[in-house]
């Protein structure tokens, strides 16, 4: 199936939800919630940029979607009567993507407030359900519209820091364009907002001013991911559970924790999903027969957890973890937020940190030639060329397959004999048996070269010490990991290689000797602080296998709050 046939069926297959509308039922349902107003041709409604936004059900007239960039406007939809605006920021408490406005002489709306829809859609099933399916449709429309344009950010092509941008929007799902500053629209945009060589990168926000070299949490900030978790003058914030970490296990646990009722917080430092997300296909994980990409699956968990009430704060890394006394015994103080958090309970699911190469001029390349993830982005880059992947497990595996089908040459570089031990059955065969991988046993990177970006890298087979140069715009290097547990207090206790131990293992802990319990099987050395997902020790490292941990976490966390009067 060509590119054009699949987006022709994806459009089919999208049509109706994306086109729902409310029905006599649903309307009763909503009408409690909101209020209704009259809107008059040209009234603004939303404004692009715009946080917390309403759901608005058109009860009779129209309203129009637009974006409007350079003083250009991009229609986007007409609602008329019982459709309704909304899309997946009104879960997640992003910025809005677009503008809305009446263009009929007279149109009646109801506009239900973001709070009181989220917990409709939490507590109503009858009405959740249908909007949050029409709300993934909409942005995956609205990603796939060649005219969209979303966020901008503007930079020269082979900078490092506009591709860290580019990244960071991509994997928390914030629609964009990275422009360069050297095409034809980036010098007029560098032109009209008098943007010098100096001030790139620029983020263009949703309202057309240019943020000059921007932090990743001013980013954050103009695309509405970071949130403040506290509001004013308040000193602290007060939660049945804090989750740091939203790779699959942080994202079960606060499925569960969320969807049972608990106050919840999630902690993450850069983009949902962690290592997973970065999964171009995973095809063994449980009720997906065709497989699912990584960054859907746990985009689609965090969409749930949202529904369910769970609050995230992103880009937003846990500084440390301290004990006292009380109803609230575990506080965490997070980067950017000056109150403190206080918890009933904590899940640390921070994942793991992939291993860098031990290769001459590898940090000359980082995000110029230097992937940890293949994801459609990266295949983008490098389509037609030869890419080499670095690993010999199911990432590296899983890259390999999706890269071969837009690369021209996909080299697999492996330092033991074979595949069969660090890599599943299903995707060893596969890996081995299409055209375009080779594989290259017993060998490792030695040096990477260029000019600004990747061109070329030395390897060495290990067993001959013949050394080969393969010329190359891209290395997605996947050997590992080690644990993201740096920031844990001495009472968090840790095997030899950082990973936390749990259960059993610290049953004899000062923290547990006092105790009238015995630890359960994902609590740490110190009672009601649970790990869970790669960061544990012992864990699989397997997706489903920490999206478990997170739900049995979380079983542990309802047993530790039933002690509480």
């Amino acid at each position: 199936m060509t590119d054009e046939e699949k987006d022709e069926q994806f459009y089919r297959d999208t049509e109706s939800a994306a086109h729902f509308k409310i029905d006599d039922r649903q309307l009763a349902i909503l009408e409690p919630l909101g209020q209704r107003r009259l809107v008059r041709r040209g009234e603004w409604i939303v404004k692009a940029g715009q946080r917390n936004l309403p759901l608005v059900v058109v009860l009779r007239g129209a309203l129009e979607v637009f974006e409007t960039s350079e003083n250009n406007e991009l229609l986007l939809a007409q609602a008329g009567e019982r459709a309704f605006i909304g899309e997946v920021g009104m879960l997640t408490g992003t910025a809005a993507l677009a503008s809305v406005r009446g263009c009929a002489d007279e149109s009646e709306i109801l506009e239900v407030p973001a709070e009181r829809l989220r917990h409709a859609l939490a507590e109503l099933p009858g009405v959740g359900e249908p909007l949050v399916r029409a709300f993934i449709m909409r942005r995956r429309r609205l990603e796939r519209d060649k005219e969209f344009t979303g966020l901008r950010v503007v930079g020269r092509a082979e900078s490092r820091e506009s591709r860290h941008i580019d990244d960071f929007l991509d994997k928390n799902h914030i629609p964009h364009r990275l422009i360069s500053s050297a095409s034809e629209d980036g010098q007029a945009l560098c032109k009209r907002l008098h943007l010098a060589d100096h001030d790139l990168p620029a983020l263009i926000t949703a309202n057309g001013l240019p943020l000059r070299r921007p932090s990743l949490r001013e980013v954050a900030r103009a695309a509405g991911l970071l949130k403040p978790l506290a509001v004013e003058d308040e000193q602290e914030i007060l939660s049945d559970l804090v989750i740091v970490g939203a790779g699959p296990a942080g994202l079960g646990a606060a499925v569960y924790a969320a969807s049972e009722g608990l106050r919840t917080i999630v902690l993450e430092s850069y983009a949902p999903g962690g290592r997973a997300g970065s999964s171009s296909l995973i095809e063994n994980f449980f009720g997906f027969p065709t497989g699912i990409s990584g960054a859907e699956l746990t985009f689609n968990a965090q969409l749930q957890a949202h529904r369910f009430g769970a609050k995230f704060s992103t880009p937003s890394k846990a500084l440390t973890l301290g004990f006292t006394d009380g109803d609230y015994p575990a506080y965490l103080q997070a980067e950017g937020c000056s109150a403190v958090l206080r918890a009933k309970c904590v899940i640390i699911a921070t994942g793991a940190d992939y291993h860098r190469l031990n290769a001459e001029g590898r940090e000359d390349f980082e995000g110029a030639g230097v992937y940890y993830a293949a994801t459609a982005r990266e295949a983008r880059l490098c389509s037609g060329a030869t890419v080499v992947v670095a690993g010999g497990g199911n990432s590296a595996g899983q890259a390999a397959m999706f890269l071969s089908e837009s690369a021209a040459h996909v080299v697999l570089v492996i330092r033991g004999a074979g595949l069969s031990k660090s890599m599943s059955s299903y995707l060893s065969r596969r890996v081995e048996t299409t055209p375009n991988i080779e594989i290259l046993r017993h060998t490792e990177i030695r040096k990477l070269s260029g000019g600004k970006v990747l061109e070329s890298i030395e390897v060495e087979n290990t067993q001959t010490q013949e050394r080969r140069i393969i010329k190359t715009c891209a290395l997605f290097s996947m050997i590992g990991a080690k644990p993201c547990t740096a920031w844990l207090p001495p009472e968090i206790a840790r095997d030899e290689k950082g990973f936390i131990k749990t259960g059993h293992c610290v049953a004899d802990s000062p923290a547990w000797k006092a105790r009238d319990r015995k630890p359960g099987p994902l609590e740490t050395s110190y009672p009601g602080i649970f790990a869970a997902g790669d960061v544990r020790s012992g864990s699989v490292k397997r997706c489903a296998a920490a999206v478990g941990e997170g739900g049995m976490a979380v079983e542990g966390v309802h047993d530790v709050l039933k002690t509480y009067h």
